[in-house]
């Protein structure tokens, strides 16, 4: 298998929330150059590229573009800043591994090795989706050679758009997140708050079940709810208020298990609309991983296959969560935590990356057994030599 490096093209911030993307390439850069190519900031007077490096040299990309630009302009000037980036980096035939189709405009051109659609959400379902991304998502369905789905009712629902789709639910850092259960001293934001805790970490969009946390902290004012995770697309004046509901923000990948350590419950209290029809909570394994009880919503890849066996409570209204809950206050942690734990054995990102890995090295050999193209010519974009920031991990 002939090296090769990968660039990613992601609508998600790398030092945002860490999710499946961090995960995987992260994983990625160990073995090979890895590009992330966010998407831009409009924030400047001259199109250039601050380029910041992270965890095994993984290089994070973001251009930076005159504020009013226009779209074509965006995508012109987006186009000439990465063809110069792969020209001075000696990228030669990249692996091209897409978050979102709106970045296919500006790339399309790039001489692929091969190309991959990680197709982790129905983006188009999220509230302020760009009207154009069902079009570019069929644009890119025709370009990949594989495509990947982050859960099993999305891998149901694109399955006959390609032929060459696998489903990839969400995986877990088992020895993470099992930290909590070991954990001794609890976040000072945390600590004063009374128990029983009923935790959530994550985003908190149009995806929180709003009227669910409201009703339920409404009615049990001796519970306290506990909602880690920074606001995002919505206003914060459509969050619940209460004594007992307590916005901690965002915190770290590597806070997350001090927090968890504190709950007696965690939750997964999700809208049921369409931004949560074909979600696959990545917090489910990791809440399970805790050892913690875990109640939620219907969410299709939650209820298959953890409600089905039994290792989350269902619930969608207040009554039936608030049963939910005060059974999970009696549950028998060990035997719980023992099934939790088989069923987690052997779930792993490494092992995700690794099956992922072999599907596109057998693309690449596919591909190279039919057309065999030298490996060596550099890619000739034509750019203009935009400006970079080096800075280094931690910054």
């Amino acid at each position: 298998m002939p090296p090769y490096d990968l660039v990613c093209f992601s609508h998600l911030r790398w030092d945002f929330v860490y999710q499946r993307p961090q995960h995987l390439l992260s994983r990625c850069a160990r073995e090979r150059r890895t590009f992330y190519v966010e998407e831009p900031v409009f924030d400047g007077t001259a199109p250039a590229l601050e380029i910041r490096t992270r965890e095994h040299g993984l290089r994070v990309v973001v251009p930076h573009l005159p504020e009013g630009m226009s779209e074509g302009a965006a995508q012109l000037a987006q186009r000439a800043l990465l063809d110069d980036l792969l020209e001075r980096s000696e990228v030669h035939q990249p692996v091209l591994w897409y978050y979102t189709p709106m970045a296919l405009p500006f790339s399309e051109h790039l001489d692929a090795l091969a190309t991959v659609y990680d197709c982790m959400d129905e983006l188009s379902a999220f509230r302020g989706a760009p009207p154009t991304l069902r079009a570019r998502e069929v644009a890119l369905f025709r370009r990949a050679d594989l495509v990947f789905t982050g859960g099993q009712s999305l891998f149901e629902k694109k399955r006959a758009q390609h032929p060459n789709v696998h489903a990839f639910p969400s995986s877990v850092d088992v020895a993470h997140f099992g930290a909590a259960r070991a954990a001794r001293s609890a976040p000072e934001d945390q600590a004063g708050i009374p128990q029983p805790r009923f935790g959530f970490f994550g985003v908190l969009d149009e995806r929180l079940d709003v009227a669910l946390l409201d009703r339920v902290a409404a009615a049990r004012p001796d519970w306290q709810f506990v909602m880690v995770g920074p606001v995002v697309k919505i206003d914060e004046g459509e969050l619940p208020r209460g004594t007992n509901i307590h916005y901690l923000g965002a915190k770290t990948y590597a806070e997350l298990p001090a927090y968890l350590a504190g709950w007696d419950v965690a939750l997964l209290p999700f809208a049921r609309n369409e931004s949560t029809r074909f979600i696959s909570p990545t917090k489910t394994p990791e809440y399970l991983a805790a050892g913690k009880p875990v109640i939620s919503t219907s969410i299709r890849d939650v209820v298959r296959p953890y409600g089905e066996r039994g290792l989350v409570r269902i619930a969608d209204t207040p009554a039936a969560f608030i049963a939910a809950a005060e059974a999970a206050l009696s549950d028998d942690r060990v035997a719980h935590q023992a099934r939790c734990d088989a069923f987690l054995a052997g779930m792993s990102w490494e092992n995700t990356w690794e099956r992922m890995s072999a599907l596109l090295e057998g693309v690449i050999a596919e591909r190279l057994s039919v057309t065999p193209a030298p490996l060596t010519q550099p890619l000739r974009g034509g750019a203009r030599r935009a400006t970079e920031t080096q800075q280094v991990a931690g910054d």
